[in-house]
């Protein structure tokens, strides 16, 4: 579903990935690990046109989509969860969702109220303002959020980061569900337990290069990679 081919990003003139190639196939959750720095959050914003590559190319569904804005992107299904989350936060939650909705052709996944039967805890805030929301509403709301734009590609970006453990595991498995609801994700994670609880295969990036790309099962079992690249 998505192609990624030897892009290169830059932020002002310091180069951050190198060559970078990966490809995410439909109906799969794909991770992307590394540690603070390594390029992950680059990778996704590259994707999304946020920080477009200077050079290389990115292919949804077979289409170059490089150069195209993120607005764009969201109408031809690709779902953006940011590692800032950045809800309106002086919207209600049920404002936030509303503003994000997006019709999508054919049968519509995603309504307010099945997003609210996926996450439960936020029907019971729908009045409350986004600001006052504890951390892992806040990711919940965000997840939420891009769902209301019935994507068929999901980009999650540090979706566990800072969150308590007992948030983390709602969250895992609400994620593991998009999968069976027909979702394609590209999840880029600190937290291997949860990538590789998760994923169908991975890559690893450190410092802006794929270094490693595997099935699950590889990597879980690539101790020496994963204590290079992924131990702090």
């Amino acid at each position: 579903m998505l192609e990624v081919e030897n892009i290169h990003t830059y932020y002002g003139l310091s180069h951050i990935l190198f060559d970078v190639s990966l490809s995410v196939p439909a109906g799969q959750i794909v991770c992307l690990l590394g540690r603070n720095g390594a390029g992950k959050s680059t990778t996704m914003r590259s994707i999304m046109g946020l920080t477009p590559p200077r050079r290389g190319t990115i292919k949804f569904k077979g289409e170059p989509i490089s150069g195209k804005k993120p607005y764009q992107l969201a109408r031809q299904g690709i779902g953006y969860v940011p590692d800032d989350r950045r809800v309106f936060a002086d919207l209600t939650v049920g404002d936030n969702l509303e503003i994000s909705e997006r019709k999508a052709e054919g049968d519509v996944t995603w309504t307010k109220d099945s997003v609210y039967e996926f996450f439960p805890a936020l029907r019971h805030i729908d009045s409350r303002k986004a600001g006052f929301l504890s951390g892992g509403e806040q990711q919940m709301l965000t997840v939420a959020r891009a769902l209301m734009t019935n994507p068929d590609f999901l980009l999650l970006d540090e979706p566990t980061e800072g969150l308590a453990p007992m948030i983390i595991e709602t969250l895992e498995e609400r994620i593991g569900k998009l999968r069976d609801k027909g979702l394609t994700v590209f999840l880029a994670e600190q937290n291997q337990k949860v990538a590789l609880g998760l994923s169908d295969q991975g890559y690893i990036i450190d410092n802006g290069v794929i270094r490693y790309h595997g099935s699950i099962e590889d990597l879980r079992e690539n101790e020496e990679v994963r204590k290079k690249y992924l131990l702090v």
